[in-house]
């Protein structure tokens, strides 16, 4: 693992040494920013120096020309793969930034990683390799960043594991950053004219084996859900990511709710060139922007939008990387104080798409901002503060019902909860929207694997009043702590503790929630197309994907497979 003094960016005191007289030796005429600051501090380490003559004959192999020597190198890091909407149109908007970059007198050094599709993985063991790509891709920008000393970073991620993955590496290398979100997906519509996304096909399959929908209407849902390019369109865990990026300050106003395809998002990767000529300029890097409060913010917009269990999960592992403290008890503390107010999928109506349409996410954190939710003195990448950025952004437009106000909230507190007690005495996170009712008493019924529980529902051995508990899913157990999206319900909350009480020889659990419950896709989609979203109760040590709502606990810790 690299060192910390790698990490954050600065050299040893070796490598000052080196890049001192490597700059007074090159002879090249290095740019410099309006304070003095060389804007090609990294990249001239190869570009200047004669004895570097070698590494600048490979540059000049790929097209580059004498002027290009003297210019600062962009790496625009795609997750770019033809076999997931929401990826698959990320090369283009690469090349996009890539044509902003070199327009605004810098060179754009396009590359690429890696990435796995959670929709598509979902219910299989290739969920098992989800999580780890994250880490992965962190690995990889770092890697390209270091090893091929570029000066700052351009990030364009797409499905869900990307945005922190991305994040994880900028706040590693710590050179000037941001990210451009690749856009939500729009909404699908059947034949029926109803409005349909991806989940809407997951569940399709619960409706399906319980004979509320036929095999036609079943395909039509399928065939039509997904209309193209971008991430899945409710407030799952992409779109999630994206907002809290935006409001941690490493996006530009906008990038989390404009649609993959629409003219804003192809005008936002133009402008990301002169964006990170400014971050150049004045030598703002991530951890000048990742501070404690930006995260607190950050935990704020994802209460107060419905956001997905794995915000706990990235965020806490994002601040690792800045060494910014922050744990579960943070959420917890941030859920008591702030509204849940977004009526979205998965346990709304609307999608990303229509926040966008009545003010997007700027207009969401103006209006947090004046509620006295957000705290608007972070810097972004801007140059500018938050409350900068959104000073001039029209206010949420009115007459609709897709964000409410904090006066009318859909639940007065946020709907993450992290509960302890006799089932996870080391913590887990629930997902509580308000709408599922106070109390769930019913027969434990416990599964090995996610797969199990499945064949079960299909037996129709999972009846109304079951809590299904499936264990060995955490990270060690799954492994690689795998998504849940069969269906889920939460449990026992009292007084904010996690309780189980059983029963011999009836071994029925009683669950209590102090403030309501909710449900999940996979095991959870199975179960809430099967009708069964307000009788069953679901707890798992895995995860559960950002389409998930209803009776559910997830991530409960220790996990089984460790005792």
């Amino acid at each position: 693992m690299m060192s910390k003094t790698m990490r954050s960016g600065a050299a040893s005191p070796l490598k000052k040494t080196l890049l001192q007289r490597t700059f007074a030796t090159s002879g090249g005429d290095i740019p410099t920013a309006v304070d003095g600051v060389r804007i090609n501090r990294y990249s001239a380490n190869v570009t200047q120096p004669k004895a570097r003559g070698a590494s600048q004959a490979m540059l000049y192999a790929t097209g580059m020309t004498e002027e290009d020597m003297d210019k600062p190198q962009v790496g625009i890091a795609s997750m770019w793969w033809e076999g997931n909407p929401c990826n698959m149109h990320l090369l283009d908007l690469a090349g996009e930034v890539k044509k902003g970059v070199n327009a605004a007198g810098m060179v754009g050094l396009r590359f690429n990683t890696i990435g796995v599709s959670d929709g598509i993985s979902m219910g299989t063991d290739g969920m098992s390799y989800s999580l780890q790509s994250r880490d992965l891709i962190a690995d990889s920008i770092e890697t390209v960043m270091g090893g091929q000393w570029y000066d700052a970073n351009i990030c364009i991620p797409g499905c869900d594991k990307n945005m922190p993955g991305c994040v994880i590496a900028m706040a590693r290398v710590n050179r000037p950053s941001l990210m451009v979100y690749g856009g939500t997906i729009r909404a699908g519509c059947s034949s029926k004219g109803e409005t349909i996304d991806y989940v809407s096909a997951s569940q399709a399959y619960g409706e399906f084996i319980t004979n509320k929908i036929t095999e036609e209407e079943r395909h039509d849902v399928i065939r039509h859900a997904c209309p193209g390019a971008g991430a899945c369109g409710g407030m799952y865990t992409a779109n999630t990511m994206a907002t809290a990026i935006e409001t941690l300050g490493l996006s530009l106003p906008f990038s989390s709710s404009s649609p993959a395809n629409s003219t804003e998002k192809q005008d936002e990767c133009q402008r990301a060139g002169e964006a990170i000529k400014l971050l150049l300029e004045k030598n703002i890097k991530p951890l000048d922007i990742l501070s404690r409060e930006a995260f607190e913010n950050a935990i704020t917009v994802t209460m107060a939008l419905g956001g997905s269990t794995n915000a706990v999960l990235h965020l806490i592992a994002i601040a690792r990387a800045a060494d910014i403290p922050l744990t579960i008890d943070d959420f917890e503390k941030i859920s008591e104080r702030v509204p849940f107010l977004a009526d979205v999928k998965p346990s709304g109506q609307y999608v990303m798409e229509d926040i966008h349409r009545v003010g997007g996410t700027p207009a969401v954190l103006k209006y947090l901002m004046n509620k006295g939710f957000i705290n608007g003195d972070c810097l972004t990448v801007t140059g500018k503060t938050l409350a900068e950025n959104i000073s001039g952004v029209p206010d949420l437009s009115d007459n609709h019902e897709i964000i409410h106000s904090v006066e009318r909230p859909l639940k007065s507190s946020g709907h993450l909860r992290i509960l302890r007690g006799d089932l996870a005495p080391d913590g887990s996170v629930a997902k509580i929207t308000g709408k599922e009712g106070l109390t769930f008493t019913g027969t434990a019924k416990v599964y090995d694997c996610e797969e199990d529980m499945l064949a079960a529902l299909e037996r129709k051995e999972i009846t109304k009043g079951s809590v299904v508990i499936i264990r060995y899913e955490g990270p060690k157990g799954g492994p690689g702590m795998p998504e849940m999206r069969t269906y889920s319900y939460s449990a026992a909350l009292w007084g904010g503790c996690l309780s189980c009480f059983v029963a011999a020889p009836l071994t029925s659990i009683v669950l209590v929630l102090l403030d309501a419950f909710f449900y999940t896709v996979g095991p959870t989609s199975a179960i809430m197309g099967a009708g069964l979203g307000k009788d069953v109760a679901m707890l798992t040590d895995g995860r559960f994907s950002g389409g998930s709502h209803g009776f559910i606990i997830g991530h409960i810790t220790p996990e089984a497979q460790v005792g």
